[in-house]
């Protein structure tokens, strides 16, 4: 499939929907830019901005949920955004890092990632809220409804799926939880990387896997409709977020975390949303801060997600 460039303006959420739908679930959608509207020939035009994210559910389900968002964060700002799919075999923090993303949603992983490896040139800008009201999450364990798996100690032997190799709740946390218990990769029957939440967990309702790690409230819904049973709950950690890369003015960051702040999707701002309580931010945003990821960042070491310990 062509690389397609998803602008919030020239295409409307429901002639998406029906793109999208046409597509099979099993289909690679690969959507990318080629640079930023910083780029165009016509300097009377204005500036786009560029957004992308970590997948979490299919590329259709993503992209019904940001659409209405980035119409919000027009409005709200006065700026234009356009929605970008990571085009298949790069990775999102090095197209954040290298410039070529001005601002992304991305869970701590990736965006620690983003800015150990590429000079700190990546800015938090805002953390996702819950519908408890707080500003973290955590990864969930789950396992097939009729499985046989009660407790962690049963992992050995097992097969194991994850979501993406740079997801916090699909993966990092997922692996901090085997390390608290002394169980390692080794041990494990096989291990594979899905590439989002709803993939790993469609692997253990479909059998093709014993226990996956992903997100709580994706794991919630699935649990409450009797396709998975939940078998551990991790602690807390920091919520995903909205960052940008310090290429972009400072006062167009500042105005965007501004809007993000005042975004109000469970009042205001909830009728022109799609499934926005599905989201890792239900609740808005709250101020992020390079300090919230400290613990993360620790833990990324000492499971070798990082090659080297750079200042913060």
């Amino acid at each position: 499939m062509k690389d397609l460039l998803l602008h919030t303006r020239l295409l409307p959420v429901v002639l998406l929907s029906l793109f999208l739908l046409s597509c099979s679930e099993k289909e690679s959608i690969n959507i990318s830019l080629k640079g930023t509207a910083a780029e165009s020939k016509d300097s009377q035009q204005p500036r786009i901005y560029s957004f992308g994210f970590d997948p979490r559910s299919s590329p259709q389900e993503d992209a019904r949920q940001y659409l209405p968002f980035l119409k919000y964060l027009e409005s709200a700002t006065g700026y234009r955004f356009q929605l970008r799919f990571t085009q298949k075999g790069t990775d999102i923090t090095d197209t954040l890092g290298k410039g070529e993303l001005d601002f992304a949603a991305l869970g701590a992983t990736s965006y620690i990632h983003a800015r150990e490896t590429h000079n700190y040139s990546i800015t938090p800008i805002a953390r996702g809220v819950n519908m408890q009201g707080k500003d973290v999450y955590r990864s969930y364990y789950i396992v097939h409804s009729n499985s046989d798996i009660s407790a962690i100690s049963q992992l050995p032997g097992r097969n194991m799926a994850f979501g993406s190799k740079t997801s916090t709740q699909g993966h990092l946390i997922p692996r901090i939880i085997m390390q608290q218990h002394g169980i390692t990769l080794a041990q494990l029957s096989s291990y594979k990387y899905t590439g989002s939440h709803i993939n790993c967990a469609n692997a253990v309702v479909a059998g093709h896997a014993d226990i996956c790690g992903m997100q709580d409230t994706m794991a919630e819904d699935m649990a409450k409709q009797g396709l998975i049973k939940i078998l551990y709950r991790s602690d807390y950690y920091p919520s995903s977020g909205i960052v940008a890369n310090n290429k972009v003015n400072k006062q167009v960051i500042e105005k965007v975390r501004q809007a993000l702040l005042a975004f109000q999707p469970m009042g205001k701002h909830s009728s022109k949303l799609y499934n926005w309580h599905k989201t890792e931010m239900p609740r808005g945003f709250v101020q992020a801060r390079q300090e919230d990821y400290i613990e993360l960042k620790q833990w990324m070491l000492k499971l070798g997600f990082l090659k080297t310990q750079a200042g913060s």
